[in-house]
């Protein structure tokens, strides 16, 4: 038996399945062109660009890329829009950010894979890497996110700052082979830029849950990997220290310090970022309260 959804060359006819690649961009003009670089053999390589300022289309250009330009408004509207708007060499599409670097591993496992009429998107694992490490720990390996997908039978779905999909009616399968993710690739200050505005859309997401009380709890016991992790998260979002308990969890429960200092950098920022969420949840639960407030006093004083 191996995980669901993967299909090995032991048994089953391999098919050399072709694909398409689409890559989110906006001012990647640093790290795009490790991203293409990797994709030298892929004969479908399409850039969605959000107006760059920078030559990252420029760049893309010169690799011999697609490119459509589209306002961001969220990842997962970007991608939507793509596998909606786009018209794909290939039925079958790999999502990309500029910041992650495709492995000649995994278009071996995607090569040997016969997806089967079944399946509409796989989840595919990736790499952390931090201060020239990959983080195997602290990183949490693997961490699965659906990125290849068959172009007409797959939608994502916003939550928070990413995007999720519809686990429970759509038969997902699981690969092997991560990419690589350079998160840091444009340095410190621009990871605490995008991780500020991702803790706003999370603090969103995180007070609509409470408000909704929001809990998968058959979700915590699921086979599934990404149900299982995102149902612990909407219970963590109750508990008291989080920013605290992620740094214990990370560091020491998922063995993050034998990840050297590296390791410890890193838990100590998510465990910031997690702060960062705590307050601004904070911020809109008493900027609620004061609104109802006024409106009360504004009804009672007709």
């Amino acid at each position: 038996m191996g995980i669901p959804g993967y299909f090995s060359d032991q048994g089953i006819g391999v098919l050399d399945m072709s694909f398409s690649v689409l890559i989110l961009t906006l001012n990647e003009e640093t790290t795009l062109p490790a991203c293409l670089n990797a994709l030298q053999w892929c004969d479908d390589i399409v850039v969605l660009d959000s107006y760059s300022s920078d030559r990252t289309v420029e760049i893309a250009r010169k690799f011999g890329a697609r490119i459509y330009q589209r306002g961001f408004d969220s990842f997962a509207a970007q991608r939507n829009w793509g596998l909606s708007s786009i018209s794909f060499k290939h039925e079958w599409v790999f999502h990309l950010d500029a910041d992650e670097v495709f492995t000649d591993a995994l278009l071996n496992e995607i090569r040997q894979t016969t997806p089967g009429t079944s399946y509409d998107a796989f989840h595919v694992p990736s790499k952390m890497m931090f201060l020239g490490k990959w983080l195997r720990f602290s990183g949490m390996y693997p961490t699965y996110q659906v990125r290849l997908t068959r172009r007409e039978r797959f939608t994502f779905r916003q939550v928070g700052h990413g995007q999720k999909e519809d686990i429970d009616q759509l038969r997902i399968g699981t690969l092997r082979e991560p990419y690589l993710h350079y998160s840091f690739s444009k340095g410190i200050t621009d990871w605490f830029n995008r991780h500020n505005r991702y803790s706003s859309l999370e603090a969103e997401a995180t007070l609509r849950n409470r408000k909704a009380n929001i809990q998968d709890w058959k979700g915590l016991i699921s086979a599934n990997r990404p149900r299982r992790r995102r149902a612990l998260k909407t219970l963590s979002l109750r508990l008291p220290f989080l920013p605290l308990i992620r740094f214990v969890y990370m560091y020491f429960l998922r063995l993050g310090f034998l990840d050297g200092s590296p390791g410890f950098v890193y838990s100590i920022l998510l465990s910031f970022y997690e702060y960062m969420i705590v307050l601004k949840t904070h911020e809109l639960e008493k900027a609620e309260e004061s609104h109802h407030r006024n409106t009360l006093f504004e009804k009672g004083s007709k």
